[in-house]
């Protein structure tokens, strides 16, 4: 089993749960996603473990990149590209696809923010629990950025792609009701009651024959990974191409200050 800094794994029965531990935001990087990447292979390495709950602890389930980390603003003095705290996205993205090409079926419990790249990995499960109190977001546009983590991909098989363009273009927050409406979550619960109810859906997935299971899910996802890793190749250039800009920075400063930003198309 591996060993690990920034989740916790346990398990109940058939059942396995990955908690994210970066409370109380979860934001993420390559080490978090290079671990969880590493749980799910320990998962499908395992024949006892038939599903896998993703969670975290803290108010957000994962707010994504932290672009407005206090530490790079002092050394830099807000000069530098506010994406260097992610590390080197293309191996970032090489975990991410890791995370699609995981064998066992993912419910994940989303008790509060899924935004940015943390939708992006809620958006890797199977299957999502969530609550009113959630929010939702691509933000991507409004911080001056392209969609990243395959949600080009992703995001439209799942709610369809006007729905997808939707929140693309506008960065818009969608509340937990909001995402049940449209099919972005499955289950509706009162927040207390998410990790509850993912659980209740991962043993009852766990009932079900193993092996069948196994074969199902890998029709049901056949060709995923391999349209996420062509997916993240062009949000990868896309997003180099835009960390560039002074839109970029603006929008950053912008989400930051929480005010409009002034972008110059530059």
């Amino acid at each position: 089993m591996s060993q690990f800094t920034d989740i916790g794994v346990t398990t109940a029965g058939h059942v396995t749960t990955i908690e994210i531990h970066r409370p109380p935001f979860n934001f993420f990087d390559i080490s978090l996603i290079n671990q969880i990447a590493d749980a799910l292979t320990d998962a499908d390495n395992d024949p006892e473990i038939r599903a896998v709950v993703l969670a975290a602890q803290g108010k957000a389930f994962c707010a994504g990149a932290n672009f407005n980390d206090p530490n790079r603003h002092e050394s830099e003095k807000g000069s530098g590209d506010p994406a260097d705290s992610l590390g080197q996205i293309s191996h970032l993205y090489i975990q991410a696809v890791r995370i699609f090409r995981a064998r066992k079926p993912i419910v994940a419990a989303v008790q509060g923010a899924a935004i940015g790249g943390g939708l992006g990995l809620a958006v890797s499960a199977d299957f999502r629990v969530t609550c009113p109190e959630a929010r939702f977001a691509a933000n991507f546009t409004k911080l001056g950025f392209h969609p990243g983590f395959g949600l080009t991909v992703t995001l439209p098989e799942l709610i369809g792609k006007n729905n997808a363009e939707l929140m693309f273009y506008t960065s818009r927050r969608v509340t937990g009701e909001d995402a049940f409406k449209m099919g972005l979550a499955n289950v509706l619960v009162p927040q207390d009651q998410v990790r509850a109810a993912a659980m209740k859906l991962a043993n009852e997935i766990a009932e079900c024959a193993p092996l069948g299971l196994l074969s199902t899910r890998a029709t049901m996802r056949a060709g995923l990974a391999d349209r996420v890793m062509t997916a993240t190749n062009h949000e990868l250039a896309e997003q180099t191409r835009l960390r560039a800009t002074e839109d970029f920075k603006e929008g950053v400063r912008a989400t930051e200050e929480r005010r409009v930003a002034n972008f110059k198309a530059r």
